[in-house]
């Protein structure tokens, strides 16, 4: 199970991922995750790390503040917000299946507000999530995307949101009529009930599929509502109240909106809540993110296109989970065929990587468990460079174990020479999780200063299934607190 978000300092035996960290919990096997929460305060989210579990197995994990929130605004109530993924196949069989003939997944049956999918789907009006409001009152909806393959746009009918934190960090506040969200993201916002709504007193809110992909998609929308508790007017709950046709809630392909409003998001930069971006680096590493066609052996019959199978890669490295704990293995250094410590700290060819053929071109990527050494107090930047390999996509990766600062993003190839020259070292937002733009990239940079073995993984379930994931080590500092702390003796064995 993972605090997704939860920094872990020096407990990177809870952090969770399968076979990373730990190996999993067995039936009938319990595991106590004992860690403390550092200098953090907001919304995160809790999941299961173990195959596809996810798509049921989550949770909001807020973290109440011990200071006064930064903003004026007196909050009536907060309120989670967990946008979900469900299928009505079995999913653990699907992935079995993905495995092993190397296909893509179906397209889920539903998304769901709070576990409901609301009226526009069959049957389903009963299964609605209804948040009943005041007139005149300001209220905190702490949103959650715990979707299992689906970047989602999220907007409430005639209300504006304001943006104050984004995966548990505070942002200048800047208003916006939705908001796209990626799985594992999480977004604060305020949203004040209209004081003078005296004819309408049920608001949609509502998510739909933030599309860039060439893969099949539910092309779906779920709804809740926000109930005005003292309006004159009383609605029932049934199609008539979607009249007001989620104006907006944009297209699925909007990604003009998707990119204007990543680029509003900044630290809030205050005295009291610092950006502490690195200003200077010690290492980069540049990775491209692909999905592949990887050749069939004679002996397997595959479902991927043309006969083939699909697969992911970073630097044309499809990641395998070893059958041990690769932590477990660093700590009593015994790493011998269980990983190599050699990942690629860049593409092992330069091309234009967004502008290749799709299909014409050779995509079989390496396989292994390789992984990449960081000393202690490192300033890394990590360049996330998509590919036009099978289609350009919106990519969530997602990084454990530190916090990191988004200072550039772009369209096109990333230039060392240039691209730099115009980051963001001031008020960067400061993320767990990076929407790598379709066909661009995404530069991030970490201060690498908690010990450990950290995934870092698409946070679509189906690319990390196929191999879109990579581990770093942050070796221990010189000093006793910047070391790994002993494992415990509940330790799941493998």
């Amino acid at each position: 199970f993972d605090r997704h978000g939860v920094r872990q300092y020096r407990t990177v035996w809870a952090d969770g991922p399968a076979y990373v960290t730990q190996c999993p919990i067995r039936g009938g096997q319990s595991y106590t995750y004992k860690f403390s929460v550092i200098n953090q305060r907001g919304t995160l989210l809790w999941h299961a790390h173990y195959g596809w579990q996810r798509v049921s197995v989550y949770g909001a994990f807020i973290i109440k503040p011990r200071n006064p929130y930064p903003f004026s605004a007196p909050i009536q109530a907060e309120i989670p917000i967990i946008i979900g993924e469900w299928w009505n196949v079995d999913v653990d069989t699907m992935e079995k299946d993905i495995v092993l003939h190397g296909g893509g997944p179906s397209s889920s049956d539903a998304y769901t507000i709070n576990g409901l999918p609301g009226p526009l789907y069959p049957c389903s009006t009963k299964d609605t999530f209804v948040q009943t409001v005041e007139q005149g009152k300001t209220y905190l909806l702490r949103i959650i995307n715990a979707a299992l393959n689906q970047e989602l746009f999220f907007a409430v009918a005639n209300h504006t949101l304001t943006i104050v934190e984004a995966d548990a960090v505070y942002t200048k506040p800047f208003t916006t009529s939705a908001i796209m969200i990626a799985p594992g993201q999480t977004t604060n916002v305020l949203i004040t009930a209209d004081p003078n709504s005296n004819s309408i007193n049920m608001f949609p809110m509502a998510a739909r599929p933030y599309l860039t992909s060439i893969f099949p998609c539910d092309n779906t929308t779920t709804v809740a509502y926000l109930r005005y508790k003292n309006s004159k007017t009383t609605q029932k709950l049934n199609s008539t109240t979607l009249s007001y046709n989620l104006e907006n809630l944009p297209l699925i392909k909007d990604n003009t909106f998707a990119t204007t409003f990543s680029d509003n998001l900044r630290s809030l930069a205050s005295g009291q809540y610092p950006c502490n971006v690195p200003q200077k680096i010690d290492k980069r590493v540049v990775t491209t993110i692909s999905l592949n066609l990887q050749d069939c052996p004679p002996d397997k019959t595959c479902n991927g296109y043309e006969g083939k199978s699909f697969l992911a890669s970073m630097n044309n490295q499809s990641f395998v989970r070893p059958s041990k704990s690769i932590l477990e293995s660093y700590y009593k250094n015994l790493t011998k065929g269980v990983f190599s410590m050699n990942f690629p700290t860049k593409p092992p060819e330069a091309f234009d990587y967004t502008g290749v053929n799709s299909l014409t071109e050779n995509m079989n990527t390496e396989f292994g468990t390789k992984v990449l050494v960081i000393p202690y107090g490192t300033n890394l930047e990590i360049v996330f460079q998509d590919t036009a390999f099978l289609n350009l996509e919106n990519h969530p990766i997602h990084v454990h174990g530190h916090n990191f600062f988004i200072v550039g993003t772009g369209f096109g190839n990333f230039d060392p020479a240039q691209h730099p020259k115009k980051y963001n070292l001031i008020d960067p937002p400061e993320r767990n999780t990076v929407a790598v733009p379709q066909g661009g990239w995404a530069a991030i940079r970490i201060k690498a200063d908690n010990p450990g073995v950290w995934f870092v993984h698409c946070h679509i379930e189906a690319h990390t299934t196929w191999g879109l994931a990579m581990a770093f080590i942050v070796q221990n500092g010189p000093n006793p607190n910047q070391s790994i702390l002993p494992p415990p003796q509940d330790l799941p064995t493998c």
